[in-house]
C-alpha cells in the first residue's frame, strides 16, 4: 500500500470531491482500536462499572463507563504525555491511531494542507475540578502549574498537530457539547469536499469528571446501574469517556494509494434552536435530520439504520423517537443507541457513534441496544434489542443532540462506484 496522500486540489468551478473514511482511532470502555471496538459492538459488551477516576463518596449510585486500560505513553511519543490532560491524551492517541490505521506515515502529511477538528463537552474539566479543589482546600498558591497549563480546551486539537509534526493545518476545537463530534466531522468533511484541505482528522474526546457527573446527578438523570435507551424502565444516562477520531480524505486520494475505505461521508446537517437549556425540541431535531438528508442527496426511505443520540433519559428518547417518526413515517429504519454499551461520552459520543456506523457498514451488521427489557410505547422504534443482527447497510444516519438545542446529524454510506 502506498503511504502518501494524493496532493491534488480542487480548482474553482470543478465538482465537489467525494469524501471517504480511511482511518479510525478509538478509545472506549468496550475496546481500544477498530478491531476491539467492533468486537465489543457485535457482542453487546457493557462498559459499565463503579467509577474510580474521582471520589464518589456521598452519591447514592456512581456507575460509569471508564477507559480502564489506557496507558498514554504507549500511544504518545513526541510530546510529554504528563503535560497533557486526559481528554487531550485521548484525542492525540486516537488521531495517531487513525493515521496508522489509514496506512499513512505522518511524514507524508506534513507537506499537505489539512484540518484537525475535535469536538468536546468538558475539555479538561477533570484538571479544572482538581485545581478548584486545591484552591478551596489549600489556597490558590498551591495550585499545580503544569496542571493549570493543561486546562485550555484548544489543546485537544493543537496537541495532535504537535505530536504528528503537522504545521500546515488548521486546528480547531469545537465546544458544542454532546453534538460536538458530528460538528467536527462536518467541519472536516466540508474542508476536504471543497478541496480546501487534503485530509482531515476529526472527531471528539472527553474524560470523565466530577463536575459533569454531578451536574447530571443533580438533574436526576444518572441511572443507578445501567443505561437502557428506549426501554420502558429507563432511568437515565451513565457518563463515559474516550475518543473517536476519523481520517477523511478525497476518494481520488484513497483510490490512488489503495487505501481501505470504511465508508463514504455523504453529508451532514446542523442547527441550534436555543429552545431550552437541557430539553430537546422535537421539531428542531426533525429539521436537523431533514437538513442532513438534503445535504447528502438522500431520501428518507433510502436510510437503512439510524444511530440515535439515545441517552436513556425520559425526555430525550421520547422526543428523538417522535422526531425520527416525523421524518421517516410510520415504519422508520431500525434505531439503535450504542450509549447502552459505552455510556454517554459527551463530546466524543457522536464521533464514536460515527465510527460504529462506519464499522457496521463495513462488517455488515447492526449493533444492539443492550439492557433492553421492553420498548416504551412512546418510543415506537425497533432498537435491535440485546443482540446484533446481520445487515447489508448502504445508508446510515448518525444523530448527535446537545444541551442548548445544538443538533448535528451525519449521513454515511457504503462506498460504491458511480457510473457517470
Amino acid at each position: 500500500m502506498a503511504s502518501g496522500l494524493s496532493p491534488t486540489r480542487q480548482q474553482s468551478g470543478l465538482p465537489q470531491r467525494r469524501v471517504v473514511i480511511t482511518g479510525l482511532g478509538v478509545f472506549s470502555s468496550i475496546g481500544t482500536g477498530a478491531a476491539e471496538f467492533v468486537d465489543g459492538l457485535r457482542e453487546g459488551r457493557s462498559g459499565a462499572r463503579p467509577i474510580s477516576v474521582f471520589d464518589t463518596e456521598g452519591y447514592a449510585h456512581a456507575n460509569g463507563c471508564e477507559v480502564t486500560d489506557f496507558q498514554p505513553a504507549e500511544w504518545i511519543h513526541e510530546l510529554d504525555a504528563a503535560s497533557l490532560g486526559r481528554a487531550t491524551q485521548f484525542s492525540v492517541a486516537a488521531a495517531g491511531m487513525a493515521v496508522r490505521d489509514a496506512g499513512l506515515d505522518p511524514a507524508h502529511l506534513r507537506d499537505r494542507h489539512g484540518v484537525i477538528s475535535i469536538g468536546t463537552t468538558d475539555g479538561e474539566s477533570r484538571d479544572l475540578d482538581q485545581l478548584v479543589e486545591t484552591e478551596v482546600r489549600r489556597g490558590p498558591e498551591h495550585m499545580d502549574r503544569q496542571q493549570t497549563r493543561r486546562v485550555p480546551a484548544g489543546r485537544l486539537s493543537s496537541a495532535i498537530a504537535q505530536e504528528l509534526g503537522l504545521s500546515d493545518v488548521e486546528a480547531v476545537t469545537l465546544p458544542t457539547a454532546c453534538a460536538a463530534g458530528n460538528y467536527a466531522i462536518g467541519y472536516g468533511f466540508d474542508a476536504v469536499r471543497s478541496g480546501e484541505a487534503e485530509f482531515a482528522l476529526c472527531g471528539g474526546a472527553d474524560a470523565m469528571c466530577r463536575k459533569t457527573f454531578t451536574g447530571f446527578y443533580r438533574l436526576g438523570t444518572i441511572a443507578p446501574e445501567r443505561c437502557q435507551p428506549f426501554d420502558v424502565d429507563r432511568k437515565g444516562i451513565l457518563t463515559g469517556e474516550g475518543a473517536g477520531v476519523l481520517l477523511l480524505e478525497s476518494l481520488d486520494s484513497a483510490l490512488a494509494r489503495g487505501a481501505k475505505i470504511y465508508a463514504e461521508v455523504l453529508g451532514y446537517g446542523l442547527n441550534c434552536d436555543a429552545y431550552h437549556q437541557v430539553a430537546p425540541k422535537q421539531d428542531s431535531v426533525a429539521e436537523c435530520m431533514r437538513l442532513a438528508l438534503e445535504n447528502a442527496g438522500i431520501k428518507p426511505e433510502e436510510v437503512d439504520l439510524v444511530s440515535a443520540h439515545g441517552t436513556g433519559t425520559k425526555a430525550n428518547d421520547v422526543t428523538e423517537s417522535r422526531a425520527i417518526r416525523h421524518v421517516f413515517g410510520d415504519e422508520p429504519p431500525r434505531t439503535i443507541s450504542i450509549k447502552s454499551m459505552i455510556g454517554h461520552t459527551m463530546g466524543a459520543a457522536s464521533a464514536l457513534a460515527a465510527i460504529a456506523c462506519a464499522l457496521a457498514i463495513t462488517e455488515g451488521f447492526i449493533p444492539p441496544t443492550i439492557n433492553h427489557t421492553e420498548t416504551d410505547p412512546e418510543c415506537d422504534v425497533d432498537c435491535v434489542p440485546n443482540h446484533a443482527v446481520p445487515a447489508d447497510l448502504r445508508i446510515v444516519q448518525n444523530n448527535g443532540l446537545a444541551f442548548g438545542g445544538n443538533n448535528s446529524v451525519v449521513i454515511l454510506g457504503k462506498y460504491e462506484e458511480r457510473v457517470s
